[in-house]
């Protein structure tokens, strides 16, 4: 008896597919095994530079504004109240220029109590000195009367000598005209030093008197220069740039009520950052931009001090002003800190720090682009030092590359 077999056809389909499965598995380790495609750039974005070998000027950046050298502010030396605006921003004054004119009643009372007791002062001087001069005449006439008393008691002594020689009168008159004589000439030299003392009192007491008639002049004199100076003048020549006041405001001493300058003479001031200040130094050059031309100037003084993350550097202009320049026009410095010969450098990349290492992508050939360390040295404002990794002619991109730097090479097309 015959027993039924399965067809043969089966067996094949599990063989063919086993053969499919092993052609897939290959592939897809084959596959694996290769590199990346590698991403494309387009050429109208990238900005690349050529590495060359010379002289690297290193140089700083940096905003600023055209400021006066000469500044004048013209202060308030007394209260008071603006009656009047005699003169606008913008015009150009003289030293004799009045600005403005304040009032303060009070001020003109004080003169007048200070001119007061400057009159009385005066009188009591010329008193005093009318006084004095009769006390020394009345005491120089005592002086004269006790002199001829004196006289008259010497000439009686003396005759008293020659009547006691012939007999004609006592020891004892004579005696008594002696004590006459030695009294009258004590008195007389007690009231000639008395006539010394007030000769010589009537001299301190006038400059006593006189010190006191020369101070109240000179109060007088402050409260007459506080009333001129209601009338405020410009107090030099030049321009006036600022004057914010309005006829009927009030001012108290010390305010800044005006501020004139010479425009004609004017310098640059830079906000340096800070981290790139450190750098700068009193001469260096410095090429200041002012949108229509540029004017060489030369650093002459820098803040010490930091302000808003930034340093300020005055700069001195050596060449003409541009017409239009004006004291706050918004300018733009360039200075050069120094210059290096003879150093590999290009462009500047944009994420480059001074003496640190980075990742650029280096032109290869066959629009493609490799990435390569490179470490850099001193930084300029558009150009870097290179001290490896690159060679003269190499061709690097210099733009921002970051979303591919998970690629080692790119192309460009």
């Amino acid at each position: 008896m015959d027993i039924p077999r399965e067809p043969p056809k089966k067996r094949k389909k599990y063989f063919y597919g086993a053969a499919a499965l092993v052609v897939v598995v290959v592939t897809t380790v084959a596959l694996s095994s290769l590199d990346p495609a590698a991403p494309t750039v387009d050429r109208g974005l990238v900005y690349s530079d050529t590495v060359e070998r010379g002289t690297l000027v290193r140089e700083v950046r940096a905003p600023g504004n055209l400021e006066p050298e000469f500044i004048r502010w013209v202060p308030a030396v007394t209260a008071g109240r603006v009656e009047r605006k005699l003169v606008e921003p913008g015009t150009r004054v003289e030293a004799s220029t009045v600005l403005l004119e304040l009032s303060n009643p009070e001020v003109q009372l004080e003169l007048l109590e200070a001119q007061r007791q400057l009159s009385a002062a005066e009188a009591q001087l010329v008193n005093l000195r009318i006084t004095l001069e009769a006390q020394r005449l009345n005491q120089a006439g005592v002086v004269e009367t006790v002199r001829a008393d004196y006289l008259e008691a010497k000439r009686n002594a003396d005759a008293s000598d020659e009547l006691a020689e012939r007999g004609l009168i006592s020891e004892s008159d004579v005696a008594r005209a002696r004590e006459r004589e030695t009294e009258l000439e004590a008195r007389l030299e007690i009231e000639q030093e008395r006539l010394r003392i007030y000769s010589e009192s009537i001299s301190t007491q006038l400059e006593v008197q006189q010190g006191q008639v020369d101070r109240l002049t000179r109060i007088v004199e402050f409260h007459l220069n506080r009333v001129a100076s209601m009338r405020v003048t410009a107090g030099t020549d030049g321009v006036l740039q600022d004057m914010s006041l309005e006829e009927g405001q009030w001012v108290l001493p010390g305010l800044n009520l005006a501020r004139v300058v010479k425009p004609e003479r004017l310098k640059a001031v830079l906000r340096v950052p800070q981290v790139q200040a450190r750098d700068v130094a009193v001469g260096q050059r410095v090429a200041i931009d002012t949108r229509r031309d540029t004017i060489p100037g030369r650093v002459i003084r820098i803040d010490p001090s930091v302000q808003n993350s930034a340093v300020e550097v005055d700069v001195a202009l050596d060449g003409e002003l541009p017409p239009g320049a004006r004291p706050d026009l918004a300018v733009d410095g360039t200075i050069e800190l120094e210059r290096l010969d003879d150093v590999l450098y290009v462009g500047r990349p944009w994420h480059a720090q001074e003496h640190g290492t980075i990742g650029l992508f280096k032109m290869v050939g066959g629009g493609y682009a490799e990435r390569v360390s490179v470490r850099l040295g001193r930084t300029s404002v558009s150009a870097v030092q290179i001290m490896e990794g690159l060679v003269v002619g190499d061709v690097v991109v210099l733009s921002d590359m970051a979303q591919y730097d998970r690629h080692q090479r790119v192309r460009i097309r």
